[in-house]
């Protein structure tokens, strides 16, 4: 039997009518009138009249007082000897002995035996029933039954139903659709299980689609210097100024050689980010080395760097990663910093965050994309085709590095310019 349902079902049915069986049967054994005190000095009192009739006035007496208890009690009586044998006729009456002293059913009649004081009588009283199985089950009681083999029914359908949503979604979700969800409302462990394969289908689903796009991303920026070469290259075979050709050729290679660095660093955060090595970090030593090396590349933009720190600052991090997240966001500011502009990186703590602020003073970007510019490969458009742009990960692999350490990363227009805020969290 594999099928939850039917397990948690025969179970509960199982412990149902076990309890049943078991009441009745108790209730049979020790018999129901027989556990009430009137009733107990009743059968003693009948007992102690028929052993009274019989030794004052023989058999003939005792029959005459088994009739008439008889009569009152629409039951059978008998009186026997310590062997068991019936002392008005002489049949041996052991049997209803041994049913009578478990007070079991013999057939459709209840019966009831007790030994006298002395030793030296049996009293026996066999009451008739409708059947034995009225005296198990009476009908009342089968009604009962019903209704709680009903509510078991429902309950281990309560119990199954969201497992089965959660299976059925789950072979949609391993056949390839993401959009695969339980919607589970309910409030217990099997509705936060059914959310939680919502999550993280939800999860996967992004990841998927962000790869698809990073893929489409890459076949795209691969297409266009690989066909410039392919033009550099038929124009340096031609002859026709093979001097530019070759430049050309050099510039595309170069491009190529900067977008597969970029992207063999974003992979390596993305799939490997246990390699994260946490140590101290001087954070304002580090930034004072990063401005010092980027200031050649602003002179020559006819721009300037101001580093800005309130003191030593001290986190807990991987120093190469957090080189590559301040490197890209710093580089990124002078890429769009208008000529005889300064750049302005700021370093602040409060004893709980560390922030890093980089403004520079340049067109800012449009609010509708503004949350979109750490995404790989994105650019605002109209800065797609500027000999200036980068092929769109510099900002991603800032974003992952930051997350990688608990960070946050964000971008406001701080018109005029681009505000990018690093938080991350002190040691």
């Amino acid at each position: 039997m594999r099928s939850l349902f039917a397990k948690i079902l025969l179970w509960f049915l199982a412990t149902v009518v076990a309890a049943f069986v078991g009441f009745n049967v108790i209730e049979t054994q020790f018999d129901n009138a027989m556990r009430h005190a009137p009733m107990v000095r009743a059968f003693r009192f009948q007992a102690r009249e028929a052993r009274e009739a019989y030794e004052s006035g023989g058999p003939k007496a005792l029959r005459w007082d088994l009739d008439r208890i008889k009569g009152i009690f629409q039951a059978e009586a008998f009186l026997t000897d310590a062997n068991g044998r019936d002392l008005v006729t002489g049949e041996d009456r052991r049997g209803l002995i041994r049913s009578g002293a478990w007070s079991w059913l013999r057939r459709n009649r209840a019966v009831i035996a007790r030994r006298s004081g002395d030793g030296r009588y049996w009293f026996i009283l066999s009451i008739p029933e409708e059947s034995a199985a009225r005296a198990l089950l009476p009908p009342e009681q089968l009604i009962v039954l019903l209704a709680v083999l009903l509510l078991c029914y429902l309950l281990a359908r309560y119990l199954t139903s969201p497992l089965r949503e959660l299976k059925t979604a789950l072979e949609r979700f391993g056949q390839g659709d993401f959009s695969a969800r339980t919607g589970s409302t309910r409030r217990d462990e099997l509705g936060e299980l059914a959310r939680t394969f919502d999550r993280m289908a939800e999860r996967i689903q992004n990841l998927v689609a962000a790869e698809r796009r990073l893929l489409l991303d890459i076949s795209h920026e691969l297409r266009s210097p690989l066909a410039r070469l392919g033009v550099a290259i038929e124009l340096a075979r031609s002859g026709d100024n093979r001097d530019a050709a070759l430049d050309r050729i050099e510039k595309e290679s170069d491009r190529l050689n900067t977008l597969v660095g970029e992207l063999l660093q974003t992979m390596r955060a993305e799939v490997d980010p246990d390699t994260v090595r946490a140590q101290p970090v001087h954070l304002d030593e580090l930034l004072a080395a990063i401005v010092n090396d980027c200031s050649i590349e602003a002179s020559a933009r006819a721009c300037s760097l101001e580093l800005i720190a309130d003191g030593p600052v001290t986190i807990s991090g991987d120093s190469e990663l957090l080189r590559r997240a301040a490197e890209n966001v710093i580089r990124n500011a002078i890429r769009f910093a208008p000529p005889q502009t300064s750049i302005e990186v700021r370093l602040t703590h409060d004893g709980q965050t560390v922030r890093l602020r980089v403004r520079d003073y340049g067109p800012g970007v449009p609010e509708d994309v503004l949350g979109r510019i750490f995404d790989p490969f994105f650019r605002v458009e109209g800065d797609r085709n500027r000999e200036s742009g980068g092929v769109g990960l510099g900002l991603a692999i800032a974003r992952r590095a930051v997350e990688l350490h608990k960070g946050k990363l964000r971008a406001t227009n701080a018109h005029p310019g681009l505000l990018i805020e690093i938080e991350l969290p002190a040691q």
